[in-house]
């Protein structure tokens, strides 16, 4: 099936609050959605970074406090 559509789009203002590895912005119709990703090294940097480590205290991932994961069966 195939669909042929015509669209007159007009944008005044649009603002993006934030972009995260899986942001998506459509305006309009898609057929495909490609991903693309683009890492830089914007700083020059030449070796990793150092572990990250707490400001101050202590951080608790609570594995302890969850509950059991139950497993799903297929009938």
């Amino acid at each position: 099936m195939a669909w042929t559509v015509h669209q007159c789009i007009n944008i005044n203002i649009l603002r993006i609050g934030s972009v995260s590895n899986s942001s998506i912005v459509q305006i309009g119709s898609s057929g495909v959605i490609q991903a693309k990703s683009d890492l830089f090294n914007t700083g020059a940097f030449t070796e990793p970074a150092a572990p990250a480590q707490p400001a101050g205290g202590s951080i608790s991932t609570g594995e302890a406090e969850a509950a059991p994961l139950v497993p799903l069966s297929l009938t």
